[in-house]
């Protein structure tokens, strides 16, 4: 890279940020805390086998329901969208075939930094659950599109979906139908061993099958072998509480890396098309948005019901969700974007959600300290608060009091600062020269302009 095209790129002054893109980003990143903090503060193999296992009165199961039906992946959604509309503000000026080098090599470097970050949050910080590293790889793969159509981009994004619904990699539409079947086949035997009737092949069969599948709804050996290991890392000191996140992450990463990428770099593609739409920069009139939202939150908000309920219920049936899931969960993040740009277009919305705006400019840095608080201060062997004794209810509490004072803390810090440490850290990295950190007082003389060209 020359020194010409290397003077020519900064980071967006604040001025000319778009504030609604840092209000999304601000609750997406807050959200999330909702859906880390049982990760961090419950035995996760054990709730896995069953989420009544750590607590199931009323409030827990409110509690649960709520945060599934509202923030389970919809905040992950959120976040992946607005990466593709950062690649397109990054972008502006590689837009056509000749476009600047500069540009694709501070994209790259921005996004192996990102990848380095997000392995630090597994390897030292303990998360297993690290987003970075996924956005990261799928992140690498979406530069080439930035030409492209955005009804293209918006086939290809909604390809991840499909697949989902039909049964890739697992469940979908294909579970729903052979588990369907089964039931019906199982109903009829059972009704033949009532009339004395003798069973066919396919009726044994079918009673066999069953019989699998009632046994997978209890924890197996491997599984109770797991969770025993889990409560014991906990009982011990910084290595084995380390080994048995690692672990957990090892399992993640060997099931569901490749799909977890497959999953965030369509998303970002949506939302690649969503920013040529000027749909996510608020640049739509507040009748779309309405509608948007009405439309994304009908299905999504129905879905997800539907599913939240079929799971309370505990029975080995067909599950809709198998197949509604994705789906849901897009439609539920694109409801949250087009509820956010709607209320963002009046002067009320603009002072209720503005709070968010801080949080959004230092989501990097925010999302940090929810794992350092979270694995090394509150639910740590030595930590503060007792791991693995709070219900749904209790944990959806102290996620509410981490947001409350996340949100203080970001707004304080951005008085005095124009980014988080670590969003300085990484842009220092990125644009490989020390970027400023403290605002200037208002009768400073104006720092010279860096170039034209900038990215966040």
């Amino acid at each position: 890279m020359s020194e010409s095209s290397e003077a020519a790129l900064a980071p967006v002054p604040a001025k000319a940020r778009i504030d609604v893109l840092d209000v999304t980003r601000g609750i997406a990143i807050l959200g999330i805390f909702y859906i880390n903090v049982p990760y961090m503060a419950a035995p996760i193999w054990q709730f896995s086998a069953d989420i009544r296992s750590v607590g199931w009165s009323v409030a827990d199961q409110h509690a649960w329901a709520f945060v599934n039906l509202f923030f389970a992946g919809t905040q992950r959604c959120l976040l992946e969208l607005l990466f593709g509309a950062g690649m397109m503000v990054i972008a502006r000026k590689a837009m056509d075939g000749d476009g600047p080098v500069a540009v694709s090599d501070l994209y790259y470097r921005r996004n192996f930094w990102l990848l380095g970050f997000g392995l630090f949050d597994v390897f030292v910080l303990l998360w297993p659950g690290d987003i970075l590293h996924i956005y990261a790889l799928a992140a690498l793969f979406l530069f080439p599109f930035r030409r492209l159509d955005p009804k293209w981009l918006m086939v290809l994004g909604l390809g991840w979906m499909a697949c989902c619904i039909v049964g890739i990699p697992e469940y979908g539409a294909r579970e729903y139908a052979g588990r369907t079947v089964l039931v019906h086949q199982v109903e009829a035997a059972e009704a033949r061993q009532v009339a004395g009737a003798a069973l066919t092949e396919t009726d044994q069969k079918a009673l066999a099958d069953w019989r699998k599948v009632e046994a997978q709804r209890t924890p197996g050996p491997e599984m109770r072998q797991r969770i025993a290991e889990e409560h014991a890392a906990h009982k011990g000191g910084l290595i084995p509480y380390a080994r048995e996140a690692w672990g957990y992450w090892g399992v993640l990463a060997q099931t569901w890396l490749v799909w977890d990428v497959v999953e965030a770099f369509c998303t970002m593609l949506i939302g690649v098309a969503l920013w040529k739409w000027q749909v996510i920069q608020g640049g739509r009139s507040r009748r779309f948005y309405l509608g948007m939202l009405l439309a994304a939150y009908g299905f999504g908000i129905t879905a997800r019901l539907i599913g939240i309920g079929e799971t309370m219920a505990f029975g080995p049936g067909p599950r809709t969700l198998w197949f509604t899931a994705e789906p849901a969960r897009l439609a539920m993040g694109l409801g949250h974007l087009a509820l956010v740009n709607w209320l963002y277009q009046t002067r009320a919305g603009q002072a209720a959600l503005g709070v968010f705006r801080a949080p959004g400019r230092m989501a990097f840095s925010l999302y940090f300290t929810q794992q350092f608080v979270g694995k090394y201060i509150l639910f740590a062997p030595w930590g503060l608060l007792a791991w693995g004794t709070f219900g749904w209810a209790k944990m959806a509490v102290i996620s509410t009091a981490g947001i409350a004072l996340l949100i203080v803390l970001a707004n304080a810090w951005m008085q005095v600062f124009v980014s988080g440490p670590l969003e300085w850290l990484w842009r220092s990295l990125s644009y490989v020269r020390r970027q400023p950190l403290l605002r200037r007082p208002l009768n400073a003389p104006p720092r010279p302009d860096p170039g034209a060209l900038s990215a966040p």
